[in-house]
């Protein structure tokens, strides 16, 4: 999980703090040493921390916070706003422009994530805005690049133009008439990308940023390279106009220091963030947010939002209906694991839980994601009859269905019993008018 050791590290300081009843200057100073020491470790620049905690310890160490009652929440209080603003303060936004359509030239290092994230990029705006996005294939070095990009493009639902090994120059001006004259309102330019930075690789982006005059210039970075990302960050910004970053790879377990380095060095924003390697692992990147998830504070809004995004109104009507008539089915029960799912893996939920993600171990983790495989196989090996009808489940349907998912009739015998007990909590849930339901409609998964 991004930023774990990180977080684990500042709750163990601030845990001291809470220790105390009243903070000395002498306490605060112990606590900001071991916060350096964290973020050092994390990989953040050295001249950025240095900054940092002098800013902390200034503000920490006035009247307000020692003669506070509660002086380790101020101190926290204080990392989070300092935190945030290190990271850019306010979500910036992609830049559109006035007149279609708007363009996106991808730059970034071989490996970086550019092809994949340009996919990821136009499938975030079709669904979200409506876009009608087109994909430009300049990348004509790398073996099989314009092919990989197809591949994602169809994934995305984003139509690829393309022109094979020609100059990168001509493809990427072709491309943008071609997306005047068939009504593409977004175009996502793909360049190469080297395996390091050189002169070459510039004077070509910049002959194609020239080409097609982009209103944004997005960077790809590696969050999981950590300084050298920073670095690279910087002499890209340096070479051209680059508007914002993409940090990828922030769903492993990276120690996080390009996150809260790169903008502070480079001055530019992280526009977004890749989560995972589904097309639509992409998120915008929220200082606030981010900096609660490293304090282990979560980021209960991004989980609202994903809940949402999941949540389908003519279902959700159709399953309060049938909890009020308390025919509630296995099909049922299917349909909710799946929109769990839709949310994110087990470890990316629990991250944004406050005061969960630290006390639930990898283990655990993948268990809950192992238990929801095991119940959905149970579920699909079951008849139409038996997910309508659970009850008709005898000892010998039970045997069919454990040898049909893989797993035992006691496995079977447990799903059936919690999900009797599932149906009780919801004919009691049953009197909960629509708006109430949608609230409380998550399930969690169960114990196996």
């Amino acid at each position: 999980m991004a930023f774990e050791s990180l977080s684990d590290k500042l709750s163990a300081a601030f845990k001291k703090l809470r220790s105390k009843g009243k903070l000395s200057e002498s306490d605060i100073k112990d606590a900001m040493r071991e916060v350096k020491l964290a973020l050092l470790e994390a990989d953040v620049n050295y001249k950025v921390v240095k900054d940092f905690i002098k800013t902390v310890s200034e503000r920490a160490v006035g009247a307000q916070v020692l003669e506070s009652l509660t002086p380790a929440q101020q101190v926290v209080k204080i990392v989070n706003e300092e935190l945030t603003a290190l990271m850019g303060g306010e979500n910036a936004r992609i830049e559109f422009a006035s007149k279609p359509p708007t363009v996106i030239l991808m730059c970034g290092l071989q490996g970086s994530g550019k092809t994949t994230h340009a996919a990821k990029l136009a499938k975030y705006f079709k669904d979200k805005e409506g876009c009608r996005p087109l994909l430009i294939a300049c990348d004509v070095y790398r073996p099989a690049a314009i092919e990989q990009l197809q591949i994602v493009g169809e994934r995305a639902g984003a139509r690829v133009f393309e022109m094979g090994q020609g100059d990168p120059i001509e493809i990427a001006r072709e491309g943008l008439k071609f997306a005047r004259d068939h009504g593409h309102d977004l175009v996502i330019v793909d360049t190469a990308g080297r395996l390091h930075i050189d002169e070459t690789l510039m004077d070509e982006l910049k002959r194609i940023e020239a080409a097609v005059n982009p209103n944004e210039i997005l960077l790809v970075v590696d969050s999981m390279t950590g300084q050298d990302a920073v670095t690279v960050a910087d002499t890209f910004n340096k070479a051209l106009p680059i508007t914002g970053i993409i940090l990828t790879k922030l769903d492993s377990d990276t120690r996080g220091g390009a996150a809260i380095s790169v903008r502070q060095v480079t001055g530019k924003p992280i526009k977004f963030s890749g989560v995972g390697e589904k097309i639509e692992d992409l998120e915008p990147f929220h200082p606030g947010r981010m900096a609660s998830r490293i304090l282990g504070m979560g980021d209960v809004l991004t989980l609202i939002e994903k809940a949402q995004e999941t949540v389908d109104e003519k279902e959700a009507e159709k399953l309060a209906k049938k909890l009020q008539q308390n025919s509630f089915d296995m099909n049922d029960l299917l349909e909710q694991m799946q929109q769990i799912k839709k949310m994110g893996s087990m470890r990316s939920i629990v991250s944004m839980i406050p005061g969960i993600s630290g006390k639930v171990t990898d283990e655990n983790l993948e268990q809950g994601d192992r238990q929801l495989k095991i119940i959905e196989a149970m579920i699909h090996s079951m008849t139409k009859r038996e997910r309508e009808n659970p009850s008709i489940i005898n000892p010998s349907r039970k045997r069919r269905i454990a040898a049909g998912s893989g797993t035992r009739v006691e496995d079977v015998n447990r799903l059936l019993k919690q999900f009797d007990q599932m149906k009780q909590m919801m004919k009691k849930m049953g009197g909960l008018n629509k708006k109430g339901f949608k609230r409380r409609m998550k399930f969690p998964p169960m114990n196996m």
